[in-house]
């Protein structure tokens, strides 16, 4: 008998559906405006800085931009602009106290998708 190739059985060779099954993965299907937000946050989550911010944020509960900078030796303004786009994202927040804007993450949702994140890819 030959050895099977992997990489060649990615196709079913009989085109055959199961309607059952079928049916049932219908109904766990997600709606396309649904699809489309949530794959811009998982593009959100795909920049390594950004990935890094988030980690300090779920470290600290409030972190302003000069201590993220500092932290990521990396310019304030490089890490306004990842702010920016993660708050835009929904996955940060800020609030004013006098002339320093401190970032958090948004929700509890955010520490979630970073564990569990984590945890797929430090699983051996």
């Amino acid at each position: 008998m030959p050895a099977i190739d992997n990489d060649k059985c990615e196709f079913c060779e009989v085109h055959r559906t199961h309607p059952d099954k079928v049916k049932m993965a219908c109904l766990h299907k997600i709606d396309n405006a649904t699809s489309q937000e949530l794959a811009e946050v998982f593009k959100v989550l795909g920049d390594q800085t950004r990935i890094k911010i988030l980690s300090l944020l779920a470290a600290e509960e409030e972190l302003c931009v000069c201590d993220i900078a500092e932290a990521l030796e990396m310019g304030q303004s490089a890490i306004s602009h990842q702010l920016r786009v993660l708050r835009t994202a929904r996955l940060v927040k800020f609030r004013k106290d006098g002339k320093e804007a401190l970032y958090s993450l948004d929700d509890h949702h955010v520490l979630t998708l970073m564990g569990q994140g984590l945890e797929h890819v430090q699983e051996k």
